[in-house]
Formats: C-alpha cells, sequence, structure tokens
C-alpha cells in the first residue's frame, strides 16, 4: 500500500476514535507482536524503530496483514530523534493514547558484578532506563490528550528485588548486573509516574512477559514473542477501572 494512502487510512481511523499507539523497538520480537495484536483491535499503530528501514519493513509487514500501521523513527537515546517523533506524532494526529516502551538491550556485559564498569550499566540503562523517561516526558503531552491514556513499561521477572532476594525462586541464579538492575529501575519508574498522574486518566503499569524468545536472549526463550506481548496488549487496553502502578504477568501480580 501506497504510503499516501497509508496516512489517509490512518486518517480517517483517528476520526473515528481509533487508538493511536505508539511501541517502540517495534521492529521486531515483542515489540512487533504488540503491534500486531493492538493493530488487530482496531489501533493505529506507530511502528517505532532506530533503524528507519526496519521500521517501514515492519509497518508494510503488518499493512499486509490488515493493521493501520505507521513507521515513526525514534531512537530512545537520543532526545533529538524522541522530540521529533513527538511532534510528528502531534502534527499528524493531536493525541497519543497508548505508549509502550518496549525498546530494550541486555548489553554486552555478563561477567560478575565485582567486574563491572560504570559504562557496562550505562551502556543499559541508556535504553532501558534513561530512554523511558525521555520517551514518556516527550509524550506525556499527548497521552494526557487522551481521555484513557496508557503507559506500559516492558519489565521482566529479573528485575525483581523479592525473587532475587528468594532462593528458591527460578531467577535466584541469574546475577546479569546491568540487565537485572536496569530492569529493577524501571520498575522504580513506573511507580513514580503512577504516583504522579494518579489524578488522572492515564495509567502506567509493568508488564513482564516471560521469557521470550528473542535476540536479547538469542531466541532460548521458552515463550513466543507473541505469547510475550500479550500482557502488554492486556495493559495496553484497560478500562476505567483497571489498575495503575501495577506489576503484572499474564498469571498475576509479579512482585517488585
Amino acid at each position: 500500500m501506497p504510503v499516501e494512502k497509508i496516512e489517509q487510512v490512518d486518517k480517517e481511523q483517528v476520526d473515528k476514535a481509533a487508538r493511536v499507539v505508539l511501541v517502540t523497538g517495534a521492529n521486531k520480537g515483542i515489540g512487533y507482536e504488540t503491534a500486531r495484536q493492538l493493530g488487530e483491535r482496531g489501533a493505529v499503530v506507530l511502528v517505532g524503530a532506530r533503524d528507519e528501514v526496519r521500521g517501514k519493513q515492519a509497518a508494510d509487514s503488518l499493512t499486509e496483514l490488515g493493521v493501520t500501521a505507521l513507521p515513526v523513527r525514534i531512537d530512545v537515546t537520543d532526545a533529538t530523534s524522541v522530540a521529533e517523533a513527538a511532534a510528528g506524532i502531534e502534527r499528524r494526529h493531536g493525541r497519543l493514547d497508548v505508549l509502550v516502551n518496549n525498546a530494550g538491550i541486555a548489553g554486552g556485559f555478563t561477567g560478575a558484578p565485582s567486574r563491572a564498569t560504570a559504562d557496562d550499566l550505562r551502556e543499559v540503562y541508556e535504553t532501558n532506563v534513561f530512554g523511558v523517561v525521555t520517551v514518556t516526558n516527550a509524550m506525556l503531552p499527548l497521552l494526557l490528550r487522551s481521555p484513557a491514556g496508557r503507559i506500559v513499561n516492558m519489565s521482566s521477572h529479573i528485575g525483581s528485588l523479592t525473587l532475587h532476594a528468594d532462593p528458591h525462586s527460578p531467577v535466584a541464579a541469574v546475577n546479569m548486573i546491568a540487565y537485572q538492575s536496569s530492569k529493577t529501575a524501571l520498575n522504580a519508574l513506573t511507580l513514580a509516574y503512577a504516583k504522579e498522574l494518579r489524578e488522572t486518566p492515564v495509567k502506567v503499569n509493568a508488564a513482564h512477559p516471560g521469557v521470550v524468545a528473542t535476540d536479547i536472549n538469542h531466541h532460548r526463550g521458552q515463550r513466543t514473542p507473541a505469547q510475550g506481548a500479550a500482557i502488554a496488549v492486556h495493559l495496553a487496553l484497560l478500562d476505567a477501572g483497571g489498575p495503575s502502578g501495577a506489576s503484572l504477568s499474564e498469571d498475576g501480580p509479579v512482585p517488585w
């Protein structure tokens, strides 16, 4: 479908109050599946990707599936890129209904915590923590224009301090200082934004997809990206009675 036709369909759907959804890191894996599932439920999905070519390819693929999808170039580690993305969304749609902060990396460091450097952590935090703050703050004015704004932060069981402190938990043997602490920080961000936005229609929650086979773990997970996306989709579509400041998987609450 030509780009100009996609844009026209997009405007028509927005006029009919379809949800406008931005998913970061949506060109593959859980992000792509989240975009697909939300699009199949009638949302206009903005396929966020730092690589413009891959983002367009993913959007085209979704369009072929009957989803209204538009590529949005956004590098969550680049404040200028994020600001430009927000300005483009405002010009085209005037609001944002759902932000899924999905973009994340594991980083290159896999050694013992005592061997880690600040740069090892900084590499991961730039995307998984600082990037979430940059994107959320840039998109928040647009989310506040929505009658039911939703922010979904893609977290992980591996970020749970409670589970790490339990020697019998499934994550007890994991000790990836950069990645797991970045997800713990993301959980803290989720609670902080939920507190700030408590008196608004915007709900902020952490989604835990489980161990999904993606590039981040060299496709060694037990769950498919489609399965991992299900909880993010659920939280993106919460009704007014749904929670805010919650940490949830498909199986229920995940301890902080």
